[in-house]
């Protein structure tokens, strides 16, 4: 769908967005371990890995909903949710009940079979007494493990427009990276014809050849067709109870289900002043979660953190702010093109173009290069990283060298396939995480 260029049509969709938000729930779901995330999933489910030097990665859909006005929110937790129960608690308790904003934290609770959530769908299903409690007209299905700016007031006009049951966001992929999404295919009208779940040989879009049309994990659906649509698929026994494998494919030939593009609903603006290139990461990868961290720091990047129109909600802790200290010529506290957070003090070491996150603590003579470094870490005296994702805790030793020798890192860390060292505290054999 097109939006209207005068004033008025703008003006209508943004009072019909207002009107539609505060009739809609989210419900999110953030059960996932994130297995491809490595040992940086051992403690915490995907959506509360840090993200971005103070965040959390589920604090992206989150602020999603609380800036385009949905303040009815439902979190799906399962696995080693502590972390991210805890973040919900300290950093978004700022939602008012008695304005009838709330986030309801939804753990798996066997509460309709002696079951835990057996599927994206079955998650939902799970919480229909939930959903119905509430009385929503629309249910926005979410997932808590992506990063990118949407308003999804922009996403539900279209939905109520196309007369729609179902709509499914969608983004342009590279062909050859499509097996790991929802690829779909549309008519004129954007509505939907045919969708493959993760399909071993995608369908690219016809006039362009490299390239996928892949959904992004952001639904929108009628209350009611919602709720006859999950019962239905409970009731079925060859039903894996996932959204993208079962639930949309038998939708589409008997309903309306629709595509939005992602390019219609993204926001915000570079530093320049220039719209922002519609940015969404799946971060759920090693190698991804390195590289959407290490292009924040560069002097314009796609995702702008900055942006105060469209602000990134989280947990603000109460600490100093970044020190550097030591001005000799072999000792010099300085961090070039990177981002470094409050709490950190760069002590005679040097940083280059990486992400610190609060309280981490380089000493003298130490070098960090081009690395993703979480909270509470120490590094020690003339430790040399390079490409490296350090975990919460850890107690880099003195001298201890990082990231220039594939081999010899294979032999103590995890080495990704391109070449990105991650280094946690059991590896060092501190077992923090037991303690803490």
């Amino acid at each position: 769908m097109q939006y209207g260029n005068t004033a008025d049509s703008f003006a209508s969709n943004v009072r019909l967005g207002d009107h539609l938000m505060r009739s809609a729930y989210a419900f999110i779901l953030a059960g996932g371990r994130g297995s491809r995330l490595m040992q940086l999933t051992d403690w915490r489910a995907k959506p509360a890995v840090p993200f971005g030097g103070k965040f959390r990665i589920i604090d992206f859909t989150l602020s999603n909903c609380v800036n385009s006005g949905i303040r009815k929110i439902g979190v799906a937790t399962q696995y080693k949710a502590q972390s991210l129960i805890h973040h919900l608690q300290r950093g978004w308790s700022f939602l008012d009940g008695r304005f009838d904003e709330f986030i309801d934290l939804l753990p798996a609770q066997q509460q309709v079979a002696e079951n835990w959530y057996r599927g994206t769908a079955d998650a939902v299903f799970q919480n229909l007494d939930v959903l119905r409690r509430n009385r929503p007209k629309h249910v926005l299905v979410l997932s808590g493990d992506h990063v990118y700016k949407m308003d999804y007031g922009r996403m539900l006009v279209q939905h109520v427009r196309n007369q729609a049951d179902l709509t499914v966001a969608c983004i342009e992929v590279p062909l050859d990276q499509a097996k790991s999404f929802g690829i779909m295919e549309v008519d004129q009208e954007q509505r939907i014809i045919r969708f493959a779940e993760k399909p071993q040989t995608p369908q690219a879009i016809p006039g362009r050849p490299d390239l996928a049309l892949a959904s992004m994990g952001v639904y929108v659906f009628n209350a009611d067709f919602l709720y006859e649509q999950l019962i239905r698929d409970s009731d079925n026994r060859l039903s894996t109870h996932d959204f993208g494998l079962d639930l949309i494919p038998s939708a589409i030939s008997r309903y309306q289900v629709f595509a939005h593009s992602f390019a219609a609903s993204c926001v915000g603006m570079k530093h320049d002043g220039s719209d922002e290139t519609p940015y969404w990461r799946d971060v759920g990868a090693i190698d991804a979660y390195w590289e959407a961290n290490m292009e924040l720091t560069k002097v314009t990047p796609d995702l702008n953190i900055y942006d105060e129109t469209w602000p990134i909600w989280t947990y603000q802790e109460q600490l100093p702010p970044a020190k550097f200290v030591f001005d000799e010529d072999s000792r010099r506290g300085m961090a070039i093109d990177s981002l470094v957070s409050g709490g950190d003090i760069i002590s005679g070491a040097t940083v280059r173009r990486s992400m610190l996150f609060s309280r981490v603590y380089v000493h003298s003579y130490a070098t960090v290069e081009d690395s993703v470094i979480l909270s509470n870490v120490d590094i020690g005296r003339n430790a040399r990283l390079r490409r490296v994702i350090i975990d919460k805790y850890c107690r880099i030793p003195e001298g201890l060298t990082a990231g220039y020798d594939a081999e010899e890192d294979r032999r103590r860390f995890h080495v990704t396939e391109k070449g990105i060292t991650l280094i946690t505290p059991e590896m060092l054999g501190q077992h923090a995480h037991l303690i803490r």
